[in-house]
């Protein structure tokens, strides 16, 4: 089925890696991703948060939520693991501050369930972090596309790519989180081409990713982050043409693996945190870690939304410590 698409000319001053144009089209993914175009196309965002951006204001930053198949070559191996790769926390490239407008980037009206208020006396070192929010329970009933998620099929095997930082770093060692950062100046446009190029950017900062072969399908609405005054992009993707991930810098970040989709619907990796300061939000037990925060949130809404959410126990809390 044809869909509209965007293409965005290149930005003066970019690396490289980024130069040329992108293009934002649904054209040609797998059939399993249609719940997702279709949730982006169709959820609004007052349906999800309650944190939405200022009229003015905010750092623009953006992540990447890039889908791919664990059946084909290079994007990943049968355990998950892939390498490492380097975090930059959120704003180290930052040269300014930047305004974060209105945006278009292609098909959009999705974002996370709620992003609640950070643990008390810290700074996310990346969009959400630090961030805790309230368990949402069935809202709106979705499309039921496949009640246990896209499994494995053909030898498909649908997963999403992960990072989790070093644990030797001072704030929020060993947590799991998106590739993705600040804007630079050199992305472009906030409210147009810049987060499909920071998400690609970072993305290859650091982990190595070729961004030449990610397919950007649309992007999520822009998400607020108070306690940081981060205005996050959640931009999707495709893994059209899977490309090596190695380690960049392992003083950073540990690992990066990739999560089959099957295995975040699975009920018997679910569960809740909570933080000390008493906030809570969904949580993911797999590839031994622990998922939760933003990037937890985000996943949580986007099974649920592309109907792949199966009932799973609310009662089922993990305690975070002072340190996550």
């Amino acid at each position: 089925m044809s869909r509209p698409q965007e293409t965005f000319g290149a930005s003066p001053g970019t690396s490289g890696a980024f130069d040329g144009e992108i293009t934002v089209s649904a054209d040609g993914l797998p059939a399993w991703l249609d719940p997702v175009v279709r949730a982006a196309e169709t959820v609004e965002p007052e349906q999800l948060s309650r944190f939405l951006p200022p009229d003015s204001g905010g750092r623009p930053s953006a992540v990447l939520i890039l889908f791919g198949d664990g059946g084909g070559d290079g994007g990943g191996t049968d355990d998950g693991e892939t390498g490492s790769a380097v975090t930059d926390e959120m704003g180290a490239h930052n040269a300014g501050p930047h305004n974060a407008g209105p945006h278009s980037v292609g098909p959009h009206s999705a974002a996370t369930h709620e992003v609640g208020p950070h643990s008390a006396g810290t700074t996310p070192a990346r969009p959400g972090a630090a961030d805790t929010s309230a368990v949402p329970g069935p809202a709106t009933a979705p499309v039921r596309s496949d009640p246990a998620g896209p499994s494995a099929t053909n030898g498909h095997r649908p997963e999403l790519l992960l990072m989790e930082r070093a644990g030797t770093l001072r704030s929020h060692a060993g947590q799991p989180s998106f590739p993705g950062g600040a804007l630079d100046p050199e992305d472009g446009d906030p409210r147009t081409v810049g987060p499909l190029r920071a998400a690609l950017r970072e993305a290859w900062e650091e982990t190595g990713l070729d961004p030449s072969g990610v397919q950007i399908f649309g992007a999520l609405p822009r998400l607020y982050i108070p306690v940081s005054g981060f205005v996050v992009t959640p931009v999707l993707g495709w893994w059209r043409a899977p490309s090596p991930v190695a380690p960049v810098d392992p003083a950073e970040t540990a690992r990066v693996f990739t999560v089959p989709v099957a295995e975040l619907t699975d009920p018997a990796n679910r569960a809740v945190t909570t933080h000390p300061s008493g906030y809570q939000g969904p949580a993911f037990l797999v590839r031994d870690a622990l998922v939760w925060g933003f990037t937890a949130g985000v996943i949580d809404r986007l099974l649920h939304f592309a109907g792949w959410e199966r009932p799973w126990d609310r009662s089922k809390h993990v305690p975070l410590d002072w340190s996550a």
